[in-house]
């Protein structure tokens, strides 16, 4: 076969434009930025570096970590919403940033479902019903007769109005009738204080924020509001195994992207944050960081996630927490 002076620089052309167009295709292709929209320290932040760690080495490029807080997480969370959509910027969201600020912030300047695509659900931050140690209550059964013997007598704290802690003890409130006064807190430190100086009768708290005050009996543990048991706690029984139905309230963990991100890259960055769930020792650091791994990929995330749209809107309005603005 003749090759001719035309068929030759055809074929040099496409030996160039070949290994071009697979870096075009290639992802990632830069530096990843993954946004914590929370300040530095607590589970949240620690279970982004121990994942970003884990994705840095499987995707071969950096995987940054930062923290972008304020507002209820809807800072960064909306700086993610107006990111370049290629999969390079994500964020680790959570059901205050993509479910309740919908409804608890008047301008949250996102919208949790058409901005964004789920990429992965990664954990849980379980919450635990605890009582001050002297309540003289060993379960849930104990505590609804005691509250109801005495109705507006108790006191239950959160971490502020329109929390998770505040939002969960709302849906116990409804499944169970009791009556209790809200004592709201800026944070889970000071709630944890007023129960252990016994000023606080009783909250739902994210186990990490007080696992250390009831391993050391400073508090006490009844239920976890939760579809399994927690590990770090598995002999405090769930809501649901003492007959208090559809009261789960987890605090989920999940990685997002905007909306408009290629599939093939969603579908990498899937692959890269379930593999790095998936090795026991990555497990067992995210266990001992107080939180409880629940892998989902992101089309079975998205469907809970509206499930979770649903249900936190209902309980919003039952509670009647009106929209404040974003502090």
């Amino acid at each position: 076969m003749r090759l001719t002076r035309r068929h030759f620089a055809a074929s040099v052309a496409a030996a160039f434009a070949w290994p071009h167009a697979v870096r075009a295709q290639a992802f990632p292709s830069k530096q990843i930025r993954l946004v914590v929209p929370y300040p530095p320290g607590g589970p949240t932040d620690a279970l982004a570096r121990i994942v970003a760690a884990e994705m840095q080495a499987d995707l071969g490029q950096s995987v940054i970590v930062e923290n972008k807080a304020g507002a209820s997480g809807s800072i960064g969370t909306r700086d993610v919403a107006k990111a370049e959509a290629d999969g390079h910027t994500i964020v680790l969201g959570n059901n205050q940033t993509h479910v309740t600020n919908a409804f608890l912030l008047k301008e949250p300047g996102y919208d949790p479902i058409k901005d964004f695509v789920a990429v992965a659900g990664l954990a849980d931050l379980q919450h635990a019903l605890v009582v001050r140690k002297d309540l003289g209550v060993a379960n849930v059964t104990e505590l609804v007769t005691l509250a109801k013997k005495n109705p507006g007598k108790f006191n239950y704290g959160s971490t502020g109005l329109g929390s998770g802690s505040h939002l969960t003890m709302e849906l116990f409130r409804n499944r169970t009738g009791i009556e209790a006064q809200h004592v709201p807190f800026r944070g889970a430190a000071p709630m944890a204080l007023e129960i252990v100086a016994g000023r606080i009768d009783l909250a739902f708290a994210t186990l990490p924020s007080v696992l250390g005050q009831i391993q050391s009996g400073d508090m006490k543990a009844i239920a976890i509001a939760s579809h399994v048991r927690a590990p770090q706690v598995p002999d405090v029984p769930l809501l649901k195994e003492q007959g208090v139905k559809d009261s789960e309230g987890d605090s989920w963990l999940a990685l997002f992207a905007p909306a408009a991100a290629p599939a093939a890259n969603i579908e990498r960055l899937t692959k890269s944050a379930l593999a790095a769930l998936a090795k026991p020792d990555v497990r067992a650091n995210a266990i001992k960081q107080g939180i409880a791994v629940n892998v989902r990929d992101g089309k079975a995330f998205a469907v809970y996630h509206a499930e979770e749209m649903t249900k936190w809107a209902s309980v919003i309005k039952a509670a009647g927490v009106q929209p404040q603005s974003a502090q």
